[in-house]
């Protein structure tokens, strides 16, 4: 896979992460430059069991996204407006300690 997903060592990983359903962090750009940043809460039965590449790249395409990629996953998938976490962790233990961000200053 020219993504880079294909590891020999470990051959489902690809599996593991693309195709099976999973919190996702997903951002993109609209024609007219608006910019989308989206999370996916996942593995919460009843709520929401995530998303996989192709229906994130739904997700992104139904926003009217024109570009989009997928930033990260799983349990560091975390959305915060002002001082509100809006997004559920989907680690047992919590919301992860997470040393990196992308921060929208006004």
């Amino acid at each position: 896979m020219a993504e880079g997903f294909h590891w020999e060592e470990n051959p489902e990983f690809y599996y593991r992460f693309g195709e099976r359903r999973n919190p996702r962090t997903l951002a993109g750009i609209k024609a007219d430059g608006t910019l989308l940043f989206v999370t996916v809460d996942g593995r919460a039965p009843g709520l929401s069991v995530g998303a996989n590449f192709e229906e994130s790249a739904r997700i992104m395409k139904s926003l009217g996204a024109v570009d989009a990629l997928n930033l990260d996953g799983g349990g560091s998938t975390s959305m915060t407006v002002g001082n509100t976490l809006v997004t559920r962790s989907s680690d047992q233990t919590g919301e992860r300690p997470i040393g990196d961000a992308i921060l929208l200053l006004p």
